[in-house]
This record gives structure tokens, sequence and C-alpha cells, in this order.
């Protein structure tokens, strides 16, 4: 169960990811994260008044109200490193954020065997290759290098806290809403801040009402991605859960190629394998 629910969150993840890379390339990526959070957050309170997740409100809520505070700066942090750097550095950088949830495990006592060790290793290396690594080129910006890290630390925290922000589904539905909800709070305040200083809010068109399904998925993909991995990590080793949950930018890689026509470098293919491999052995162990 904890690989299968992991698995689903990285394909979620994935196509989260490239609905949204596309989308922030004609609109202002604070507006995309504000507007399709937004969009998650109306869906998961119509879900929570249905289940009577109200119910379950309790003090783990606070570890959601957190992670709804973090996951912004993580993703700006991101897109910034994207519009400075080689997508070919920050993409594999990024998925340094797997060793926050997997020093948490480690730190509670998990201690995964031979094979998932193993597993771990190649999955991670995988991922990595996965994102293209350039190895020559022009040196990338420091401040490239530190907005990518804020953004791995980021997502890994965002890991480990929505997987303790619930216990039961309709309390996960209840803990999802709540961190949407802080998400488009502390996301709102910062465009509006933005909209002050003079900043972009909408593409020179418009508001991008033709995007709206597209916005709505890259939202609610990610608020199932959240749900499935806070279901992994409550079923079995966060460790396992963790790596499996980061082969999020395989499958990103390989919606460009099947949607974009990008072509897979070597590399990238030899990541994408590797990357199968380390779950297998994860699965298995």
């Amino acid at each position: 169960m904890t690989a299968f629910f992991a698995l689903a969150t990285s394909l979620l993840w994935g196509l989260a990811d490239f609905g949204g890379g596309l989308l922030t390339r004609r609109s202002p990526a604070l507006t995309v994260v504000v507007v399709s959070q937004s969009i998650a957050a109306l869906v998961l309170g119509v879900i929570v008044v249905a289940t009577g997740g109200w119910s379950e409100a309790g003090p783990r809520l606070w570890f959601a109200v957190a992670a709804g505070l973090v996951g912004p700066v993580a993703l700006l942090s991101f897109y910034k490193a994207l519009a400075l750097g080689p997508m070919g550095v920050v993409s594999p950088l990024a998925t340094l954020s797997v060793a926050v949830p997997i020093g948490v495990g480690l730190v509670l006592g998990e201690r995964p065997g031979l094979l998932q060790v193993a597993g771990i290793a190649v999955a991670v290396g995988g991922v990595v290759l996965a994102g293209g690594p350039q190895l020559g080129g022009a040196a990338v910006q420091r401040r490239t290098i530190g907005l990518t890290l804020v953004a791995a630390l980021g997502f890994g925290t965002v890991f480990t806290l929505i997987a303790e922000a619930s216990t039961t589904v309709t309390g996960l539905f209840l803990a999802l809403f709540v961190q949407r909800v802080t998400n488009v709070a502390a996301g709102g305040a910062t465009l509006y801040a933005s909209a002050r200083r003079g900043g972009a809010v909408l593409p020179a068109s418009g508001f991008p009402w033709a995007a709206l399904p597209a916005l709505a998925f890259v939202g609610l993909a990610d608020v199932a991605a959240n749900g499935t991995y806070s279901v992994a990590a409550q079923h079995g080793p966060v460790t396992v859960a963790a790596v499996l949950a980061s082969l999020y930018p395989v499958v990103t890689a390989l919606a460009a190629r099947g949607f974009l026509r990008e072509r897979l470098r070597a590399v990238q293919a030899a990541g994408a394998g590797l990357a199968l491999l380390g779950t297998l052995l994860l699965a298995t162990g």
C-alpha cells in the first residue's frame, strides 16, 4: 500500500508541476499558485462539509497550517530559481527535498533493510539523472543555488508536516483544506504586496479565463498528491514513501516528451531507468 500511494503521489506531483510550468509561461507564477490553490480550497471545503470533517478538528491541524505557510515559499523559490538558472541544474538539485522526511524517519527510529537502502540510493540517483544535470557550461549563480536549496528544504518540510496533520480520511480532508486556505492567505498577501510595488499580477491580455480548467487541474492534482503521500507515510516507512514520492521529476520529463515532443537526453533516459529499478527494490524490500 505504501508503494502504491507513494507512486501515485509522484504521478500527481509530476503532472501538476508540468501543468504549472506551462501556465507560468503565460501568467505570473504567484498568480498561478494563488488561483490554483483557491480552486482547490473551494473543492476541499465542499468535501469537508459533506463528510463532516469539522469534527476532526484538533491540535494536529497546526501541522497543516505550518505546511500551508511553508508551501508558497518553497514554490516561489523554485520558480524563481528556474527563471534565473538552467533547469538541468535546478530540477535535480530540488530533489534533495527527499532528505528531510528520510532524516525525520531515521530520527524516529526507522531502519530500512539492506535492499531498501540500495533502492533509496538507486532511486535518488535516478531522479537526479532524470533531471538531465548539466555538468558543463557557465557557472550557476550562487543566488540560484540558494533559492533551489530553500525550495528543496521547503518541499521536504511540507512532505513531513502533511504526513503528521491527520490520522483519518475525514481528518485528512480537513487538514488539506486548512493547508490550502493558509496557502491562499499567504500567497494572496504576497500578491497584494507585489501589486502595490508595481509587480505584474495578470498577463497583458487580462485574467486567463480559458486557463481555468488547467489551473483547477494543477491545484487539485497537488492536493491529491498531498493526500496520497500522507496515506503512504502513515501505512509504511516514511523513508520508503518519501523516496518513491520524489520520483515526480521523471513524470514531468515524460510528460514533456509526450505533450511537447521534447526529446529525452541519454542521461535522462538512464535516470528514468535507474529510478524504476530503485522503485522495484523499494517495493520488494
